[in-house]
């Protein structure tokens, strides 16, 4: 057992005996509603974090969510008469719709004009409910709000600390439990990369979707708790500065999973402090905003962090690596027959208004093989490969992969049919670990789902070890073991490429598509890099890579392709490449007398490095 997992459990038990003593040790009414505050402003910061601090979304208009919580709960039990009980869990599922309706047309947008669209939501709703006075009652507000009572004993403050309190404790683990597994590493990935989240099949769409949906039923929970408490709620309650506090509490107290907490504690006691001097409040508000975005890049939480692990160095140890692990091998059923048809292409085009990078290309890619894709500067591979991967739609043509027909599909579902790739410019996720990096790329493997993750089911924790495993498994063959707890990041840029390769072998392809896998090698790392390649084949990965380094291209490939200006101008086995006239003339050029000559342009007796 580590360090971290004895800090967690004396955490939880901390916080369990301060949430259920609080309220036997002291009456004092003032106190006991800050405690219930800063449980209120955590739930509602717990869910934002998901969405702000790991998703990478900016949120403005979460004001907005808190008030559809608490009108619904108002609305259902003093004017449709519903159980206050049954009346807080449709608040939060309100608010979970709300979410879903938010995030469509904001995921069409991204940066400034996502938080310009939230903060739109917001001053809607802000706008509905003080305006529509026959439903929402404007400033007059809502009253005879039906709290919730147990035994017929209606809830006092300090029953309100404990509701509270147990349901902050509650979303807390339940957010552990998902963000340290499958779901939090894509989360991550879609906040660092989308195009490489993409490509190891995690679905941004889903994912976004999803951690609005998260923030929102959380902000819901925390609205219907203040409207269910006061036993009132008006339009008063819902303003821009709301949104802008909760965003606050996150970016403050930072996006790991503790920073909620400490920006609700801090915050919720400095609201408290200024709420006497409203113009001061507000000024200092915005001077802690901005401290947060480019003074505590990790928040307080983090500072915190970096300070105890100063103190005591042992939290500074990660888990131990396991000496040995067995070799990492693809399972039978996925190794395809050698030498059958894997990938076909027909007349496949792509323009860019008068540029067209990909000129009616043919493709056959067979199982088993090494495919080179080469060709000058600027004659469209990468944009093929692009193509081959759902990057890039074609204007026509047709793709057959692995049986399916991929054009026009998502690049997350063309990596579940089995298509790995790496990119020409590195696509890591380089603020996780090394270790992480290669466990996004096992995202499809694990079968999981979103509730057993949320609650930590024992079935979820198991498929959670055995990732780990295949991904240290895969770093070993690799030979990044040792750096498997470190940044991805920090590694030196061969072995960043080395990293990327071992995130997409993590899928478990049946083409692995590499774009220049060797640009920026030395020497050496290139010819371990053939090294490499072979030992992918012998797993039963057929290869298609585009490369410039001739040297490697000529050992290790079984079939080459030539493209030139977008068109495929010659194929064959890589000697007989290596002699074509008009592979020749397209990487050396030919002068105008020997293009008005009868005869062949001359024959250059091998092609080197280009």
């Amino acid at each position: 057992m580590t360090m971290p997992r004895h800090g967690h459990l004396v955490g939880v038990a901390a916080a369990v005996a301060l949430v259920a003593a609080l309220p036997l040790v002291t009456d004092n009414g003032f106190y006991l509603k800050i405690a219930f505050l800063i449980a209120v402003n955590y739930l509602a910061a717990a869910g934002l974090n998901v969405l702000v601090g790991y998703t990478g979304q900016k949120s403005l208009g979460h004001a907005g969510l808190f008030a559809v919580g608490a009108y619904t709960v108002a609305l259902l039990t003093a004017r449709a008469g519903w159980n206050p009980w049954l009346a807080f869990v449709a608040a939060g599922a309100m608010a979970g719709l709300f979410g879903v309706v938010i995030a469509l047309p904001a995921l069409r947008v991204k940066g400034p004009a996502l938080a310009m669209v939230t903060i739109g939501f917001g001053i809607v709703v802000e706008k509905v409910v003080s305006e529509w006075q026959d439903v929402f009652a404007g400033q007059q507000g809502i009253y005879g709000v039906i709290p919730p009572s147990i035994g017929g004993t209606m809830f006092d403050m300090r029953y309100w600390v404990w509701f509270a309190g147990a349901l902050a404790l509650a979303a807390h683990l339940m957010l552990r439990a998902l963000l340290r597994g499958k779901f939090g590493r894509a989360f991550m990935a879609v906040n660092t990369g989308e195009i490489a989240a993409e490509s190891v099949g995690v679905s941004v769409y889903k994912f976004k979707v999803l951690a609005f949906v998260i923030s929102a039923v959380t902000c819901g929970l925390a609205g219907a708790l203040i409207a269910q408490q006061n036993q009132y709620i008006n339009s008063d309650f819902i303003n821009f500065n709301l949104s802008i506090f909760f965003l606050l509490i996150v970016l403050f107290g930072g996006s790991s999973v503790y920073g909620p907490l400490v920006g609700a504690i801090v915050l919720t006691l400095l609201d408290a402090f200024l709420a006497r001097w409203p113009d001061v409040q507000h000024f200092t508000y915005g001077a802690l905003l901005l401290f947060a975005l480019y003074a505590m890049r990790d928040g307080l939480a983090g500072a915190i962090r970096r300070a105890a692990q100063a103190l005591v160095p042992a939290l500074r140890r990660p888990p131990p690596l396991p000496d040995a692990v067995p070799a990492w091998r693809l399972q039978s059923a996925e190794v395809p027959p050698a030498d059958k048809p894997l990938l076909e292409t027909q007349k496949l085009y792509k323009a860019f208004g008068g540029v067209v990078p990909t000129r009616d290309v043919d493709l056959r890619i067979r199982t088993g093989h090494v495919h080179s894709l080469i060709g000058p500067n600027g004659a469209g591979k990468t944009t093929l490969l692009n193509i081959l991967s759902g990057v890039i739609a074609p204007s026509r043509g047709s793709i057959a992969f692995n049986g399916h027909d991929t054009v026009g599909v998502a690049p997350h579902r063309i990596c579940r049919f089995g298509m790995g790739r790496t990119f020409q410019n590195l696509r890591l996720f380089a603020d996780m670990s090394v270790l992480d990096n290669v466990m996004v790329g096992l995202h499809t493997r694990l079968r999981q789902g979103f509730f057993a993750c949320l609650f930590g089911l024992p079935g979820a924790a198991r498929e959670e070890r055995a990732a780990r495993d295949e991904a240290l498994q895969i770093l070993d063959f690799l030979g990044l073991r040792e750096k498997a707890h470190e940044t991805a990041g920090s590694l030196p840029y061969g072995l960043q490429r080395r990293l990327e390769l071992a995130r997409a072998l993590a899928t478990h392809p049946r083409l692995l598509l590499l774009d220049e896998p060797a640009a920026g090698l030395n020497p050496q790392e290139t010819r371990d890099l053939i090294g490499v390649i072979g030992r992918i084949r012998d797993l039963g990965i057929t290869v298609l890579l585009i490369e410039h380094h001739m040297d490697l291209v000529m050992a290790i490939s079984d079939h080459v392709i030539v493209l030139d200006y977008g068109e495929k101008i010659a194929e064959g086995a890589p000697q007989e490449v290596q002699r074509n006239p008009r592979v020749v003339a397209a990487y050396l050029g030919t002068d105008d007398e020997d293009d008005e000559s009868d005869g062949p342009p001359p024959v250059q007796p091998e092609l080197r490095h280009v």
